[in-house]
């Protein structure tokens, strides 16, 4: 399973590279670089790489970054909005796999089979940096510490994996959530937005495919954990109100939402 991170193409991938262009903004002056692949590189290597943003693509809510099973060429940086990345089944159902916010990167599991294992949709209006892993390659040889940093993104994935994994595997239907939700917080938070409040820019639904969970349980669940205090939800919107109760419930076996 992809981890963290998204449904069919319903726009056609572009099939040619837009050309190289130049930008206003670059790694070096991007407030998200600390979250994205530069990461904490010192001045002078985030000055060679500059280079490495080939172009950018903006893209409309429900649009398609790139298809399952496309030739992997690029990894693609979010600098706004957020997408999902799912899979079709025979019987023409979604799996979702992942939900990725900005900061974070798409297509990092084509590196190995060299094609993408699910399509990226943009959850909402959204734009990425388009990385040619051939460039990205060049620049691993020449400066060590990118090369690092690429290790540590492919690590943190693989974490990632496995926390989905025993998220489906394990845990109670109450647990999933719960999980999901201080997830979310935790990952707002790191962006330098509220912990505690959130706009869910995906559906009930999505979020029931990607936690194995049927769209009534969720949505039941949603008016539990409402009902019960730990949060207070409208619609997509949510606060969160009782981060110790939330955490509270992944410590116990048999986690139960309080009557």
């Amino acid at each position: 399973m992809q981890a963290a991170a998204a449904v069919i193409a319903i726009q056609p991938v572009e099939k040619r590279m837009p050309a190289a262009r130049k930008h206003a903004a670059n790694c070096s002056s991007c407030n998200l670089r600390e979250l994205c692949l530069p990461g904490a590189l010192d001045a002078e290597d985030l000055a060679r790489i500059d280079n490495l943003v080939y172009a950018r693509r903006r893209l409309k809510r429900g649009e398609a970054l790139y298809q399952a099973g496309a030739e992997f060429k690029a990894i693609y940086a979010i600098r706004s909005g957020s997408f999902k990345a799912s899979l079709f089944d025979g019987d023409g159902r979604e799996q979702v796999s992942g939900f990725f916010m900005a900061g974070e990167l798409l297509g990092l599991e084509g590196l190995g089979s060299g094609a993408y294992q699910a399509g990226a949709i943009a959850l909402e209006d959204s734009e990425v940096c388009v990385l040619p892993y051939a460039l990205i390659e060049q620049f691993c040889r020449e400066i060590p510490a990118l090369q690092r940093r690429l290790h540590t993104v492919l690590a943190r994935e693989i974490v990632r994996d496995h926390g989905v994994m025993m998220l489906l595997g394990t845990m109670r239907a109450e647990q999933r959530l719960a999980t999901f939700l201080l997830n979310l917080s935790a990952r707002s938070k790191r962006r330098g937005y509220s912990s505690s409040e959130f706009h869910l820019r995906m559906s009930r639904e999505e979020i029931g495919s990607y936690l194995g969970l049927k769209l009534e349980t969720v949505s039941r669940l949603f008016s539990q954990f409402h009902d019960v205090g730990l949060i207070d939800v409208d619609y997509r919107h949510v606060r969160i109100l009782d981060v110790q109760g939330l955490e509270r419930m992944l410590r116990e076996p048999s986690a139960h939402v309080p009557n």
